[in-house]
């Protein structure tokens, strides 16, 4: 008889002989089954559940409608450093690991200590693989008597000593490098064995991961391989709980998708107008339809009560990718035509980014909401009221303690856990007990977050004014979700409370800060201080710094502050902070990709600015079909300066933004 077979007859006759009746006893006297679902690079509005009009997402919404949705879930800004959040409930400040880099060779975290004259600030080096010595989630679990196995992209170690059978789990389907799918998305996935050579001419993958049938897709492929694990786990032993840990390569680059499937959502449009990938919303459709099978496999075994399934994203959505403004963009052009992958994507999204997080703002490895922000979905029937939402602040560090505490499993005295159990939210019983959440990602142009109630802190190193606004943004989310808004400058009080936050961590974890660079030197060896005036261009007039902005004056009527550096798509959001003694009136024009000059009959969208020697906030939309290739702001003539502050242009999530609050004469 087939194995398959033999498998299928274990387990009838498994559920026949424990009628649904008797089967919510199991979980009296044994721990649950636990499910982590983790897609990769969804973004916090890529489902039904969380507000698209536009993602077919059927199962998600199912999940939500039978478990507990939580509205303020964190990540990490990337890959890497989340997923060892979630296994270990460590901090990214502590285990180290904080950019995406566990495709490379093994290197511990670092400081230097010391830097060329140039450079002034000294950044930490990410650890490049999970620390062996860490107690992981699997382990726990393992140790304490399930049978755990992992599935899909790890991103956690490239040698042997850093795979997942290395870290608790006693099944694994897997490949490295890994920081995309194997083969494309699409078998032959070219994996080889551990210890073999891979065939001449072949990339160096090595794993667990076998071929399936030439076209076979790999997230079909994992969907099947944890479901017959969840099938062998039962029929081996029904008293003894597993652990599935399902880490989807989708909906991660170079974003294979099945064109049949990208083909019937190229239909859909979005009453909202925000999304319009069908390629994005054809591999959300796959994971999707693979949460359905996992969903409906637990149910056909009847072990849908005794199973714990938790669901979430490792980062926020990717808006940058494949864009026109993509600095990759270049290199792509030159192997679209020997890239049938990207020419895929070409054919159905032409110059799309993947996906638009908006209202949040900004994406995927910033640290903006549009980054962190991700969606978190529990369901455990008979604990968790279905159909529930939660706005307790939560993050990934939360799912290792969240887990032990609803499996009945102690703590084990020597793995610190920085992160706090919301079992007791799930229960609808309280908010998890913290005061606040920060999210370590001490990059250059990065930061690290600080949370507490409605407030975030954003903390920077150094002042790079053509992506962010000084080196503290502060923002009330409750009142600001788009972060428009900094209020730092205004609430230095908030700021300092929120900084110390940060300081706690750093303290209590022992983290790798930036620290100045000793052998840095001011002068002519030292770096060209950012021009916080880049990307715009005075055309017939004068830019001059003054304190706090820069004071324009016309030297013609129709003078203007140009940029090719909006590359934003429609609807477009325009704030601007602004005054002049005399006031006016001006205007804003702009000329899309797909026109080759400005048309001679757009008139531009007016403004009016009231005259005075205070700021003035103005703010507007501009009704840009298409994505903008030049935008001129004209400022009201008539003879009198204006003095700018800031402008900041915002759609679909992103943003381009000058501050000059800094500035000085």
């Amino acid at each position: 008889m087939p194995r398959r077979l033999l498998l299928v007859v274990a387990i009838l006759i498994t559920t026949l002989a424990c009628p649904p009746a008797c089967r919510p006893a199991w979980a009296a006297d044994r721990p649950p089954n636990v499910v982590l679902f983790l897609v990769d690079d969804m973004g916090w509005m890529d489902s039904t559940p969380y507000g698209s009009t536009y993602y077919d997402t059927p199962n998600m919404q199912r999940l939500a409608d039978r478990g507990m949705r939580f509205t303020r879930a964190y990540s990490q800004p990337i890959c890497s450093p989340t997923r060892a959040c979630l296994l270990t409930g460590h901090n990214a400040a502590r285990h180290g690991i904080i950019v995406p880099a566990g495709h490379k060779p093994p290197v511990a975290r670092s400081l230097p200590t010391s830097g060329p004259a140039n450079v002034p600030m000294l950044y930490p080096a990410s650890q490049t693989y999970l620390d062996p010595a860490a107690y992981t989630l699997a382990e726990a679990l393992r140790d304490a008597g399930y049978r755990t196995g992992h599935f899909g992209k790890w991103h956690l170690g490239l040698t042997e000593p850093h795979w997942p059978e290395r870290q608790g789990f006693d099944v694994a389907f897997h490949c490295h490098p890994d920081p995309g799918p194997p083969g494309g998305y699409f078998s032959p996935y070219g994996v080889s064995p551990p210890g073999t050579d891979p065939p001449k001419g072949a990339k160096r993958v090595f794993g667990t991961i076998t071929d399936g049938p030439p076209g076979e897709y790999i997230t079909d492929r994992l969907s099947d391989e944890a479901i017959r694990f969840v099938e062998e786990s039962v029929a081996a032993d029904t008293r003894r709980p597993f652990f599935l840990n399902l880490w989807h390569y989708g909906v991660h680059g170079p974003w294979g998708h099945k064109e049949p499937l990208t083909a019937e959502m190229a239909n859909r449009t979005d009453p909202s107008g925000r999304q319009d990938n069908s390629v994005m919303a054809s591999m959300l459709k796959s994971v999707d339809d693979s949460l359905g099978r996992l969903l409906d496999t637990l149910d056909r075994l009847g072990i849908a009560d005794d199973t714990l399934v938790i669901f979430t994203s490792d980062n926020g959505g990717n808006t940058h990718s494949n864009t026109q403004t993509d600095k990759k963009n270049d290199a792509n052009a030159k192997q679209e035509s020997a890239n049938p992958t990207l020419a895929s994507y070409r054919k159905w999204a032409g110059y799309r980014p993947p996906t638009n997080n908006a209202p949040l703002r900004d994406g995927k490895g910033t640290l903006y909401e549009g980054g962190v922000r991700v969606p978190l979905m529990v369901r455990f029937p008979g604990r968790v009221k279905p159909g529930t939402t939660n706005d307790a602040l939560v993050g990934c560090t939360d799912v290792y303690p969240t887990v032990l505490e609803l499996a009945g499993l102690a703590r084990r005295p020597d793995h610190p856990i920085d992160g706090v159990s919301y079992a007791a939210a799930l229960r609808g019983e309280a908010r998890p007990t913290r005061d606040s959440y920060v999210i370590w990602f001490p990059v250059q142009r990065g930061g690290v977050i600080a949370y507490q109630g409605d407030w975030k802190l954003i903390r920077r190193y150094e002042e790079h004014p053509g992506d962010y606004e000084g080196t503290r943004e502060l923002f009330n989310l409750a009142d600001d979700l788009g972060e428009t808004t900094n209020l730092a400058a205004r609430m230095p009080e908030k700021v300092k409370e929120l900084d110390a936050v940060i300081d706690r961590l750093v303290a209590d974890t022992g983290a790798l800060a930036p620290t100045p660079n000793p052998a840095y030197r001011a002068g002519p060896t030292a770096e060209k201080p950012a021009d916080a005036f880049a990307g715009l261009v005075a055309q017939q007039c004068t830019a001059k710094p003054i304190a706090g902005g820069y004071r324009i004056e016309g030297t013609a009527a129709r003078h203007y502050l140009g940029t090719a550096q909006v590359k934003l798509s429609g609807p477009i959001h325009v704030d601007l902070r602004l005054r002049a003694a005399a006031g006016g009136e001006g205007f804003i024009t702009w000329r899309t990709t797909a026109e080759e000059a400005l048309p001679r009959d757009r008139k531009g969208v007016p403004f009016t600015l009231a005259a005075g020697d205070q700021w003035q906030d103005v703010s507007f939309d501009l009704p840009v079909a298409g994505t903008t290739a030049i935008v001129r702001l004209h400022l009201p003539a008539g003879g009198q300066p204006v003095d700018v502050q800031s402008i900041r242009y915002t759609a679909g999530g992103r943003t381009k933004a000058w501050d000059f609050s800094a500035v000085t004469p």
